[in-house]
């Protein structure tokens, strides 16, 4: 028999207008509320707890603001208060419109007065709900082909977002975590009365700024970072997405806190897992609708790191820091308790989880921005140059622009002899930790927490050894390096040890010395720290772990920074690669891509 919701709402009143319809029982059933999924986000459900035989069975109330339950064809009384606990517990929010952090919290704070359980279906991971979506989806102004498992994490994001207000975006690396935050964008621009925010490191920036132009064209950007940046808020509401780093947002905190933003994104929220660092805390005070930390390694030390990103995308969920410090202390027991809990909201798929969906061989390029003060240095190096050097030796002047770019630091013995084996001469006025060499060390921080092995490809020698020195705090892992001192005889044994480590490994390879003969497919990424001239050494260098016997995809980033002497090396390789089997010599642009390569002057902040 189906009851109309107007039903009166206390045990006494009902008895007095159908008992003589059902069967009435005096005893009073223990409360009980259950907290499921909603029509958006979560629901609770109201009901009393009875026991047959040993057996406990949850009857659900007409509404949680029925003080009684019918139980086949009986009524049975709730204590007649408990509407009044429930709407007080539910901090007055709808029973059918429970926030995430709340349905969640309720959950796991134990309460004498009334049961509190959720429905196993809430507890469902990301991954495992994404799998079951659909493989294709059509995005207007999306100007990419989504892999299937692309498709399905843009969908659960959407879906997700919807209904928690944040989630946790943890892909491993090389499965495309940017292009599908672009699609979900796209899924309901961004107005610019309230844009989507960006907060990257400053090596990302150049990165996000080209994916967006290359995949959305139509969504507006604004960079706000560098002398020129926005001093009132209205000065941001000018384009649907606002890209900064993390250093400028704690600087402009007030600003940006200044307005409502639609989605604030994280990228490399690795960042912002201190809870007591001002990034962490700045961040935390920006108005947001849904809040979506990037990260491919959400734990890195303590679960600590994973309350910090989870409270930055769903604020509340896991309790204040104090309390889940208590609830979780660093144990396998609370890791697993905590992961039941987190699962719900993290999209989490490893390179072998997807690999039916992705080619063999990934390409990623990955531009670089160079800094105010770097931008300054490599104007001052070309203009030195220029001065030297006649355009006929321009191949020879641009030795000095590829050093500058590989590493201030290095400096050659000869300018136009012996550069690999260049010199390092620290400067105080240069950090070590240059945009480039942050880029890299996040690369391999993500690969060595995923026990991969990274090959690194530098033209010049001492690169391997300020790789090692800038990534000093990296996870445990194997180094080796082959360049053109390593002898013969010993290079082969050097990558039988690389490919049979128990573990992490980065081997750091000249491509002039190791770009061809030997076989790597231990190696599943592969890094271009410098581009090369030649084409077709890269290409043998990329072989080195993209080849037969390979058993996983393999992702290949090239590093460059953009409007120098590198984008230049990258849009050659590109040109070579667009004529397919074309037989046209590289030579033939020679003079042109020398040409513009001693032309190139960084911008700083792209636009």
């Amino acid at each position: 028999m189906t009851l109309p919701v107007d039903m009166p709402r206390t045990f006494d009143a009902v008895v007095a207008e159908f008992g003589d319809r059902f069967s009435i029982s005096e005893r009073v059933l223990d409360p009980a509320l259950r907290i499921g999924n909603g029509p958006v986000r979560l629901a609770a459900r109201l009901g009393g707890l009875r026991t047959v035989r040993g057996a406990q069975t949850f009857v659900e109330s007409l509404s949680p603001r029925h003080a009684w339950v019918l139980d086949g064809d009986t009524i049975r009384p709730l204590p007649q208060d408990t509407p009044d606990l429930v709407a007080k517990i539910l901090e007055g929010a709808d029973p059918q419109d429970v926030p995430f952090a709340l349905g969640i919290r309720l959950t796991r704070e134990p309460n004498e007065l009334i049961q509190i359980e959720a429905d196993p279906d809430v507890f469902r991971s990301g991954t495992g709900a994404a799998d079951e979506l659909g493989s294709e989806m059509a995005i207007p102004g999306l100007d990419a082909k989504l892999f299937p498992y692309q498709a399905r994490g843009v969908q659960w994001m959407w879906q997700t977002a919807k209904r928690t207000g944040g989630l946790i975006l943890a892909d491993e690396m090389g499965l495309g975590k940017t292009l599908q935050i672009i699609a979900l964008l796209l899924m309901d621009p961004p107005p610019q009365t309230a844009p989507a925010l960006i907060v990257c490191p400053t090596s990302l920036i150049a990165n996000w700024v080209r994916e967006i132009r290359r995949f959305s064209p139509s969504l507006s950007i604004l960079v706000h970072r560098g002398a020129y940046r926005a001093g009132i808020y209205r000065d941001l509401q000018v384009a649907s997405v606002v890209i900064t780093t993390y250093d400028t947002m704690v600087n402009d905190i007030a600003v940006l806190s200044s307005l409502e933003w639609s989605w604030v994104i994280c990228d490399e929220a690795q960042a912002v897992k201190n809870p007591e660092s001002n990034r962490r805390q700045a961040l935390a005070t920006i108005p947001r609708r849904c809040a979506i930390p990037m990260t491919g390694t959400p734990v890195e030390n303590t679960l600590l790191d994973l309350w910090s990103l989870v409270d930055l995308a769903v604020p509340g969920m896991l309790s204040t820091r104090s309390v889940f410090e208590v609830e979780f202390p660093d144990t396998v027991e609370a890791a697993q308790s905590l992961a039941r809990l987190t699962d719900p909201v993290i999209l989490k798929r490893r390179v072998a989880d997807v690999a039916g969906d992705l080619p063999e061989r990934i390409d990623v390029d990955l531009p670089v921005s160079l800094d105010d003060d770097l931008a300054r240095q490599y104007e001052l190096v070309r203009q030195t140059t220029l001065e030297k050097y006649p355009v006929a030796g321009a191949l020879v002047a641009t030795l000095q622009l590829q050093l500058f770019c590989a590493h201030p630091w290095l400096r050659s013995r000869d300018d136009a002899q012996d550069h690999e084996n260049a010199d390092v001469l620290a400067n105080d006025t240069v950090p070590l930790m240059t945009p480039k060499m942050e880029r890299a060390i996040a690369l391999l921080r993500e690969a060595f927490i995923n026990r991969r092995k990274v090959i690194i490809f530098a033209s010049f020698n001492r690169i391997g050894d300020m790789l090692k020195k800038a990534g000093h705090d990296l996870p445990t892992a194997w180094w080796g390096a082959i360049n053109g001192s390593t002898a013969q005889e010993d290079r082969q044994a050097i990558v039988d040890e690389f490919s049979t480590f128990d573990g992490p490994a980065c081997l750091v390879l000249n491509p002039r010395a190791a770009g061809a003969g030997l076989n790597i497919t231990a190696a599943t990424i592969v890094i271009h720290f410098t581009p090369v001239w030649n084409p077709a050494l890269e290409t043998q260098a990329s072989a080195r772990a993209h080849r037969r016997g390979q058993t996983e995809p393999v992702t290949i980033y090239r590093l460059f920074y953009e409007n120098t002497v590198e984008q230049v090396m990258v849009e050659r390789s590109a040109w070579k690669s667009e004529l397919a089997n074309e037989t046209l010599p590289v030579a033939i642009r020679d003079t042109e891509d020398l040409t513009r390569a001693l032309q190139m002057t960084p911008n700083g902040n792209p636009r």
